[in-house]
């Protein structure tokens, strides 16, 4: 007994407090110092009410202290919530890994793309441990018991063999030219994957995420396309969504692509930023509205914004489709993706609360589950 408290204690020593914060800004500093390879944890938090201001102390090991310090400097967390933040998008395609063959899918499209792009690549990949520090309320006082330490050690060590598999994957691709040579790094950081990449991205600012998904296959309550699902929903940055039955996972050698329009305003900066991606190549737009009757209002305000974005991009081919909406949603897009041999469907997307995704879920949600064709899905405004 006595031995355990003096090994619970010489690691508890080894960790000092690097900053204190409120919650929700402790657990950003947290993610940002994990997806820079310095493990941290999070100390005093109520689990009554964890996100009112307190005193939440981040803490990590002491001999990462000058490094940690460093990166802090660079975090600003003086922005005022509401306020319209300039902010500068980082060079790098985030491609959050499971070590599934989903994983390596993303991969392989998220390389191309950064080559595209001129960017570099960060795998990032979220665990999860009985004691993940912001589930269960710490004090001052708090150490960890050997066999707590022993077992975040187990996971966080499996974790890192599966990532150096991944890692010898992705190197064997690059050797035989299926995936370009790109910088990347990797990232482990503790906690829910959908938390963990929503916070990364948005403090962060990648360029894109690509993520990997089963399409077809997957079920409701399958659970990569969930974490998929909640990317899209919670993060500004746009979002790849790559099924395992897709058939191009390539950008070049897409050739046809669906951009879906309800005339809202968002939906004018979410093409720009679409063709961003786009620009290299020469493709073909269908700029689509679902609705369940034919409307010629509908028609008219297609034919303008037809107009408006062939003005800004001439050498695109662009054509408007009104798609009635005889079966569910999902199906009847689908069904026009088939039709018309659409490489990859883009949409803007709004962030909803979490009664409408459960109650009415939106449409990328929905073809997560249901298609095999790519989705790009973009916030906007």
């Amino acid at each position: 007994m006595g031995k355990d408290k003096k090994n619970s204690d010489s690691y508890d020593e080894k960790l000092v407090t690097v900053a204190i914060h409120t919650y929700e800004r402790a657990h950003m500093l947290k993610s940002i110092l994990e997806s820079e390879g310095i493990p941290a944890v999070i100390h005093g938090i109520k689990l009554i009410d964890p996100v009112l201001p307190g005193n939440v102390r981040v803490r990590i090991n002491e001999s990462d202290l000058p490094k940690a310090l460093r990166i802090i400097e660079e975090v600003d967390f003086t922005s005022v919530e509401g306020e319209k933040e300039q902010v500068k998008i980082k060079n790098e395609i985030l491609i959050p890994v499971d070590f599934s063959d989903y994983s390596l899918a993303a991969c392989e499209f998220g390389f191309r793309l950064a080559s595209d792009l001129e960017c570099k690549v960060k795998l990032l990949h979220a665990f999860f441990t009985p004691f993940y520090p912001a589930s269960v309320p710490f004090g001052d006082t708090f150490t960890l018991q050997t066999t707590d330490k022993d077992l975040f050690q187990d996971v966080r060590n499996r974790t890192e063999r599966e990532m150096q598999n991944l890692v010898e994957k992705i190197q064997k691709r690059i050797a035989s030219g299926s995936i370009p040579d790109i910088s990347f790094k990797t990232a482990l950081v503790e906690g829910l994957p959908e938390e963990e990449i929503i916070t990364y991205s948005k403090k962060m600012r990648p360029t894109a995420i690509v993520m990997g998904t089963r399409g077809k296959n997957a079920k409701e309550l399958d659970l990569i396309g969930s974490v998929t699902a909640e990317v899209m929903e919670g993060c500004r940055t746009p979002v790849f969504a790559i099924p395992e039955g897709a058939k191009i996972r390539n950008l070049f050698e897409m050739k046809t692509i669906v951009f879906l329009t309800n005339f809202q305003e968002r939906e004018f900066q979410a093409f720009d930023i679409m063709m961003t991606f786009l620009k290299p190549y020469p493709v073909k737009v269908y700029l689509a509205h679902i609705a369940k009757k034919e409307d010629v209002w509908n028609e008219i305000k297609l034919s303008g914004v037809q107009k408006r974005f062939s003005d800004l991009y001439p050498h695109l081919q662009i054509e408007y489709k009104l798609i009635d909406q005889n079966e569910g949603l999902e199906v009847t897009l689908d069904k026009f993706a088939d039709e018309h041999n659409v490489d990859m469907i883009s949409l803007s997307s709004s962030r909803r609360n979490i009664f409408a995704r459960i109650f009415n879920p939106g449409i990328a949600r929905r073809m997560i589950f249901h298609s095999d064709t790519p989705l790009l899905v973009i916030k906007g405004i």
